[in-house]
């Protein structure tokens, strides 16, 4: 199926369900089975459940964290968004005590669809960033 409006839906619904909604459910309906998540920081997760731990962790830190959708490109059957995500640390994650500090950055996603669900997605986004400011000046990853 090469059809790039249903990707650019599949894709718009992923970021509103997932990460506006919360909905977990989403990530285990839009993700195929073996689908390959390769996240920033070069970590890779395969599967729905490995990213369901991933998206629990972040809104366990940022538990408002709401996605804008800046743009989208979609061909065939890819859809890259270019996103910005706003939140607030009010809770404990990544070995952080909450700060209370606003965070927001821009980032792409890039997903390759198949078969009607997600085979493939590519983050870049300036996590580091946002976890050293977190942290107070000392560098810590996500799922650490």
């Amino acid at each position: 199926m090469n059809n790039p409006e249903f990707a650019r839906e599949l894709a718009l619904r992923w970021f509103r369900e997932v990460w506006n909604e919360h909905k977990t459910e989403t990530i285990h309906e839009l993700l195929a089975p073996d689908a390959v998540g390769h996240l920033e920081g070069g970590r890779d997760v395969i599967g729905a459940e490995p990213f369901a731990a991933f998206h629990a962790s972040l809104l366990e830190a940022l538990p408002d964290l709401q996605v804008e959708i800046l743009r989208t490109i979609a061909e065939e059957d890819q859809v890259c968004v270019l996103w910005q995500f706003t939140g607030t640390h009010t809770g404990p994650a990544f070995g952080l005590p909450p700060t209370g500090a606003a965070v927001s950055t821009r980032g792409m996603t890039w997903f390759r669809i198949a078969e009607g669900r997600i085979i493939e997605g590519w983050d870049a986004w300036n996590q580091e960033a946002i976890l050293t400011t977190l942290a107070g000046g000392a560098p810590i990853k996500l799922g650490a």
